[in-house]
């Protein structure tokens, strides 16, 4: 219903080509969304967008709905409207070309004034849009793997538009306040382990020497012949090996490691102790190898060194030392530089001398040992 007027969603064109109970239950939606207020015009957009089902959906996350356009968010929140457009863009989800188009939020508004309030604590504001875009790429990432988990698990052949958005909305009202919940957490533990992990010492204090370049030992390892295997299994089964991947390595990790990041058929390993850092290559290699023959084999590289981090990465010569090292690596295999075979020690591990290569991008020469357990 809209201003009071009953709409003929039918004579409207929102209900062709559905019959029997299709149409009932499309007709219950359409019905529901306009009673809750939702235009004609809005009805007609999801219906020709094919995204009826989950426009309850958005409703239920963006709760009271769009009330603010980006110019009065930007007025309103004291950011001014280039850094308001700024900072959006950097999380991933830009205002659109009409400024004057209520698409905000109070949600939105709520986090352009927070915004404000840290920039004005002092915080520089490259470096917080550099933060945001680190905020936008991850969690667009955590909430895309939590719309696959709700599709997988709450849709089923045979499921009708009323049926599946009502399940939706509920799943989403239940999830979205304990999903919050838990990435606060998340962010809150994670940050109590940086903190741990990163001591700034009375030498770092008189030198001022804070929060630059530091020593840290860096591990690639990757997935042998991962483009072919793309080539010869479906998209869903190499998602699987990915994911499995992703599992085996989560499993290993322990601190001081940190995993950085994943990178479609590789991972990313930071350290400040080597030792520790080699051990879980190893285990890491060996854990792909004990899954048989359906899973591909591993090879890991690693190097030590002078490393820039920045934003969550790590950057410098190093880091691009062990991705090349990685990619000479022997399947099955983990390839160390010298830094790394003197910093990782003999007590516990045996090497082999690999040769001494020259790497693309990497200046010197570099001499390069291969590392089992002792």
């Amino acid at each position: 219903m809209a201003g009071g007027r009953q709409i003929d969603f039918a004579a409207e064109g929102l209900l062709d080509d559905l019959e029997g109970g299709a149409r009932e239950a499309r007709l219950g939606l359409l019905e529901k969304l306009s009673a809750e207020g939702v235009s004609l015009a809005e009805l007609r957009d999801a219906v020709a967008s094919g995204h009826l089902t989950v426009l309850p959906v958005e409703r239920a996350i963006a709760g009271d709905g769009p009330r603010y356009s980006a110019n009065e968010i930007a007025r309103q929140s004291g950011l001014g409207l280039e850094l308001a457009l700024a900072f959006r863009a950097a999380l991933g989800i830009p205002y659109g070309d009409d400024l004057d188009d209520k698409v905000g939020t109070q949600a939105d508004l709520d986090a352009a004034v927070r915004t404000k309030a840290i920039l004005d604590a002092g915080f520089p504001v490259e470096e917080m849009l550099r933060n945001a875009r680190v905020v936008g790429m991850a969690t667009a990432r955590v909430a895309e793997a939590n719309r696959d988990l709700v599709v997988r698990n709450l849709t089923a052949p045979g499921d009708n538009e009323r049926e599946l958005a009502e399940r939706l909305v509920g799943s989403v009202e239940f999830l979205l306040p304990l999903g919050t919940e838990f990435l606060g957490y998340a962010f809150q533990a994670n940050l109590l382990e940086q903190v741990k992990r990163d001591v700034i010492g009375a030498a770092d204090l008189a030198s001022g020497d804070i929060g630059g370049v530091v020593e840290r030992t860096v591990c690639f390892a990757d997935l042998v012949e991962f483009t072919s295997l793309g080539e010869e299994i479906a998209p869903e089964e190499l998602g699987a090996v990915v994911g499995h991947f992703e599992e085996l390595a989560t499993g290993v990790v322990t601190a001081p490691i940190r995993l950085v990041k994943t990178i479609g058929d590789a991972v990313m390993l930071v350290s400040p102790q080597a030792e520790p850092l080699v051990e879980v290559a190893l285990d890491l290699v060996a854990a792909a190898a004990a899954e048989g023959d359906q899973f591909p084999v591993l090879r890991a590289g690693i190097a030590t060194g002078p490393t820039l981090p920045q934003s969550g990465d790590y950057y410098g010569r190093s880091v691009n030392l062990a991705s090349r090292i990685t990619g000479i690596a022997r399947p099955g295999s983990v390839l160390v530089d010298s830094p790394t075979r003197e910093a990782a020690g003999e007590d516990h591990f045996a090497y082999s001398f690999a040769g001494e290569r020259r790497l693309k991008g990497i200046d010197a020469r570099q001499k390069l040992f291969r590392v089992r357990r002792g």
